[in-house]
């Protein structure tokens, strides 16, 4: 039960992650490529505190990254919606502010993988079982360029997170740094958002030697030992799509990760360089704040 309930709210997190919230919102200011590096504080509107609402998901997600087993869900989405000056969940996901300005942004920001029980994996068989993570870390975020009139923002983000395991007993199990260029544009064919990102991913050996390690006890002839090294852990992009009907919020990402080059590309338990990864979201918008506050997000 505790496998099944980490993959929840780790899948949760990735179906309400990247422009998967406040879909129907204009994309925020930025340095103007319309109006040169003024931004202003055109595009603020006033909008509820919160939104709370509920649906359901379905993902198709690898067992991990390198697997060639694949399993799918359907689980409960919520929809949440809040801006506040601190705390904020919307298109870009849920996060803490540190500090903020037309140009720069500094943010916590929250990132997970879901558990596999290695008995259901060929490639794992007989070691042990995967526990869900959850990566939490620093996010510096650059507004690069933004046009207010066509609106479309890019951004250069640099998150660095820390990993653990979503367990009875929590194991910090390395950090992640997935330096990423990130295209939103609002208003796309007659009023969806679309959110865009592409970089790569870099990993420490103990984050490595987590997913991708065989300890000597776990070795076989078809499963020699071997011992994960750091650095360059593949490739990633990601689209996502989102609108708003009324009171019904419709979304849906895929993302694709390319392996070839990875620090650990020789383990045993990689059988395939390459995954893809999808889901399709619809929740109802249940209860908003009566209390206003000006948002461009």
């Amino acid at each position: 039960m505790r496998n099944l309930t980490a993959k929840v709210v780790i899948a949760l997190l990735m179906a309400i992650g990247k422009d998967a919230s406040a879909a129907d919102q204009p994309v925020a200011p930025g340095p103007d490529v319309d109006a040169g590096l003024n931004p202003g504080r055109e595009g603020q509107t006033q909008r509820p505190l919160w939104e709370l609402g509920l649906g359901v998901a379905g993902l198709r997600l690898p067992d991990y990254l390198g697997s060639d087993e694949s399993s799918s869900y359907a689980l409960p989405l919520p929809y949440i919606v809040y801006r506040g000056t601190f705390f904020r969940a919307d298109r870009d996901g849920a996060r803490a502010q540190l500090f903020t300005s037309p140009r720069v942004k500094v943010d916590i920001s929250i990132a997970g993988s879901t558990p596999t029980r290695s008995r259901n994996n060929a490639a794992r068989e007989g070691m042990p079982d995967l526990a869900g993570a959850l990566e939490l870390g620093p996010n510096l975020n650059f507004t690069l360029a933004n046009s207010r009139a066509a609106r479309w923002k890019l951004d250069l983000r640099l998150p660095l997170r820390g990993a653990i395991t979503i367990e009875r007993s929590p194991e910090f199990i390395g950090t992640t740094f997935s330096p990423n260029l990130n295209l939103d544009v609002g208003g796309v064919g007659g009023g969806w958002n679309l959110g865009m990102l592409t970089g790569p991913v870099f990993a420490d050996r103990k984050f490595h030697r987590h997913y991708y390690g065989v300890d000597a006890p776990y070795a076989t002839a078809a499963r020699p030992a071997y011992t994960a090294r750091g650095g360059y852990g593949g490739w990633r992009a990601v689209a996502a799509t989102s609108r708003r009907f009324g009171n019904m919020w419709v979304g849906g990402f895929v993302r694709y990760d390319n392996l070839r080059g990875a620090a650990f590309d020789d383990s045993p338990l990689i059988r395939r360089t390459s995954a893809v990864t999808f889901g399709l979201g619809v929740s109802w918008i249940l209860a908003t704040s009566s209390e206003l506050v000006a948002a461009s997000d």
